[in-house]
């Protein structure tokens, strides 16, 4: 194995990429649940048994249902009495009030009512009195019991038999001796006088009823160490699906231990932390390039922390169902900005990690590498709204059709009754959130300072601001430059370039020429500005379109790959015909090179070299006296071979054959745009 690749690797690149690891694997660990189960089944009642035959490893009980158990609790609650104490002193104190209020009498009786009215007061009180909440909740059941607690003795008392304060003031007027006298009697307020008597004994209800419970048996029978729980493709009934949760019940009790806690953790640590270190080696190995760009590069992991956490807390929570969560969206964003090999391995990487803490990891990794592949496979290129559309319909019919083969494959049966379609109501919702990528991208793309191919697009909408400035300001420019992006985007659609990133910079690469149009051939109308400049005058002139187009590209806020066009169209060349007039014409003085050099830099990206070579060759074909077949090809065939031989190209990664192509593009495109035309006869009078 060539590890030679390691050689290369600086203290600040492995420090850069051991802190991306060790930060990913902390977030996404700490993310994780940490209930330690080793039994990653997944059963429903109705259902076939889609794993291998199940075996008892151990004993253990059968426990019923909580519904079941619910259902004997309520029961048993039914029957349950609850504890009041009496109080007596309260009758003493609301009687002898009531006698001291109307010690004078009551207007309109006689005075032998007081001692009636404090007689019936007496047989409520005997009786007894409770909140009137407490009293209609349990006078519901009109066979409820309770138990009224006088001293140390208790006695059962049906709930009838006893008064709420609202029901004993009614019983009040019901007497007959009172009944005639209603209307005078309440104006002495008498519920003023009738309060509770006896008050819920908390403590020793809750101890009766915690006694009663406590009867309950939570099991009904027990399963043996070996004893067959179910066999492979049966279908799950209620009785089985309840030695099943029995089952996983206690083998979850079982391993609920500090030892076994210690050793899931450590078990998500190497696994988290292996899948991360290769996808690391991965772009190190194949993408290494990534790493210059930190923001690239934290996208990466970025997207494969965030998706980790969400499906943690998901699961830790028990909320929805993990389909719901739109796993595509990252090879999407990865394929968009990136490529399609660091998408698929993002994804693969993602993937694994969130199956670590499912129920029934394997038809979850299934069903979302599909639809990650399929994710990869239809957004070659991103260019339109509808192409993301689509992709979110293949994804969702995908996913939806890996998950059905699987149910199938376990069910070994078509029957359509045995399909979960819950599931497939996510799996749609799913692919609903999907069509959420196209707003996502423009905020992944200012975040993380990409460029996308939609905003190439509306870059190079002839009615942006810039664009229509310069075909009004500088016309010529403005063809040139349309006619540079066709012939680019030509060469780099021949040699596997990015033919939309360099048609648009073509269009923008001499915009700073709106700043002095005047100045440059293509727009001059006769009056030549130059002619009243020295050398060094016309040079620098030209040489501001460059440092002007890059103030206008700020401005504008334009990409940073836009901005690099501007700058590398010229690279480090000469402004060779003021170069070699002051050569020419002023051979004894020494010339300042730097006076007649572009600022630069030279192209260090395939599409930079392609630009510069359509640039130069269609500026200088316009000068051919005449345009044939010979003329064109010694043209492009000097001007290019040129710009090799001065070292334009040595910083990008453009190789010969990719040259020749564009040679053998330039000729054509050249020899059909200046092909010769008829001329057409007149009329003869």
């Amino acid at each position: 194995m060539n590890w030679s690749w390691l050689e290369n690797i600086s203290w600040r690149d492995l420090l850069v990429k051991t802190a991306l690891v060790v930060v990913s694997v902390v977030i996404i660990v700490w993310a994780m649940p940490r209930e330690a189960s080793s039994i990653n089944f997944k059963a429903e009642v109705g259902k076939p048994w889609r794993y291998a035959d199940l075996t008892a490893p151990f004993d253990f009980p059968v426990y019923k249902s909580e519904a079941r158990v619910q259902a004997e609790r309520d029961s048993l609650l039914k029957d349950f009495e609850p504890y009041y104490n009496l109080k007596k002193d309260m009758e003493v104190a609301q009687v002898r009030q009531f006698v001291k209020d109307y010690s004078d009498g009551i207007p309109g009786l006689s005075a032998d009512y007081i001692s009636i009215i404090a007689n019936r007061l007496h047989r409520l009180y005997q009786a007894g009195i409770m909140q009137s909440g407490e009293y209609n909740m349990l006078s519901v059941d009109t066979t409820k019991n309770i138990r009224i607690v006088t001293g140390k003795n208790a006695v059962n008392v049906l709930i009838t038999n006893v008064y709420s304060t609202v029901s004993a003031y009614e019983q009040l007027f019901a007497d007959p001796m009172l009944a005639n006298h209603r209307e005078q009697l309440q104006k002495c307020n008498l519920n003023d006088y009738i309060a509770p008597n006896l008050i819920y004994d908390r403590e020793r209800s809750e101890a009766s009823q915690s006694d009663l419970l406590s009867n309950i048996p939570l099991a009904t029978g027990i399963v043996q160490n070996g004893q067959k729980i179910i066999s492979s493709g049966d279908i799950v009934s209620e009785k089985t699906y309840n030695i099943l949760e029995s089952f996983f019940r206690e083998n979850d009790r079982r391993q609920q231990n500090n030892s076994q806690l210690s050793t899931t953790i450590l078990g998500q640590i190497v696994y988290v932390a292996l899948l991360i270190l290769c996808f690391t080696f991965f772009l190190s190995l194949f993408r290494n390039d990534y790493f210059e760009k930190m923001r690239t590069t934290t996208m990466l992991y970025a997207l494969i922390i965030l998706f980790s956490v969400i499906t943690s807390l998901m699961v830790s929570h028990t909320f929805m169902h993990v389909y719901l969560i739109p796993y595509a969206m990252v090879p999407i964003f990865i394929r968009v900005f990136m490529d399609s090999r660091t998408a698929f391995m993002a994804h693969v990487v993602m993937i694994l990690i969130c199956a670590s803490v499912l129920q029934h990891p394997f038809e979850f990794i299934a069903v979302e590498l599909v639809a990650g592949m399929v994710a990869i496979f239809t957004l070659r290129e991103l260019s339109s709204r509808s192409q993301l559309f689509w992709t979110a319909v293949l994804v969702m019919g995908a996913a939806m059709l890996t998950n059905l083969s699987i149910g199938w494959l376990r069910a070994n049966s078509l029957d359509w009754k045995l399909i979960d379609f819950g599931e497939y109501n996510f799996l749609f919702i799913n692919g609903v959130l999907l069509f959420c990528s196209y707003p996502l991208l423009y905020i992944i793309e200012k975040a993380f300072g990409f460029t996308s191919s939609i905003t190439l697009i509306e870059l190079s909408d002839m009615n942006k601001a810039l664009l229509r400035r310069m075909s009004e300001v500088a016309p010529g420019t403005f063809q040139h430059s349309t006619q540079v992006g066709n012939l680019a985007a030509e060469i780099a659609r021949k040699i596997d370039g990015k033919s939309l990133l360099v048609r648009t910079g073509a269009l923008y690469h001499d915009i700073g020429k709106i700043m002095n149009a005047a100045y440059f051939t293509e727009n001059q109308a006769g009056v030549n500005p130059h002619d009243s400049l020295t050398y060094v005058e016309s040079a620098q002139m030209l040489i501001s379109h460059v440092t002007e187009g890059v103030k206008l590209a700020d401005k504008y806020n334009l990409p940073k790959e836009i901005k690099d066009f501007i700058q590398t169209h010229h690279g480090q060349g000469k402004t060779k015909f003021f170069y070699v007039k002051q050569k020419n014409e002023h051979p004894d003085e020494l010339v300042d090179d730097l006076l007649f050099t572009y600022p630069g830099p030279n192209p260090f990206t395939k599409e930079q070299a392609i630009l510069m070579m359509a640039d130069a060759v269609e500026a200088a074909s316009r000068s051919l006296p005449d345009y044939t077949e010979q003329s064109i090809r010694e043209l492009v065939n000097r001007i290019i071979d040129t710009q090799v031989s001065e070292g334009y190209f040595r910083e990008c990664p453009i190789t010969f054959r990719d040259i020749q192509y564009a040679k053998t593009v330039l000729i054509e495109k050249l020899k059909t745009i200046y092909h010769t035309r008829i001329s057409y006869p007149e009329m003869k009078k």
